[in-house]
């Protein structure tokens, strides 16, 4: 099961195989800003600081958000979008600054 380490914050979460990362910050309160639940905002923008293998690859919506901000997977996610795969590990995020 992986675990959610929310940089910036005391939160870590055991998160369960296949979770949603949205799911995740919502049920625990996360620090992660949250304003679309749909990736056409990208207000819940963080950075992976540790275990992108361990989030499914971006769908092609994701992308095209990633790409206005001028910011590329993997090392770049929507939270709104990025779901976790099974398997140990540690997931490190971090919230990025909003430039609104």
């Amino acid at each position: 099961m992986p675990k959610v380490i929310f940089e910036g914050s005391t939160l870590e979460v055991d998160a369960p195989e296949g979770g949603s990362l949205a799911d995740i910050c919502d049920r625990h309160e996360s620090n992660v800003p949250f304003s679309c639940r749909s990736a056409n905002c990208g207000t819940c923008r963080i950075e992976v600081l540790e275990g992108d293998a361990l989030l499914a690859p971006p769908e092609d919506e994701e992308l095209d958000i990633l790409d206005v901000f001028a910011i590329k997977a993997p090392k770049f996610r929507l939270a709104c979008q990025s779901k976790l795969v099974p398997g140990p590990g540690i997931v490190r995020i971090k919230p990025l600054e909003s430039e609104f």
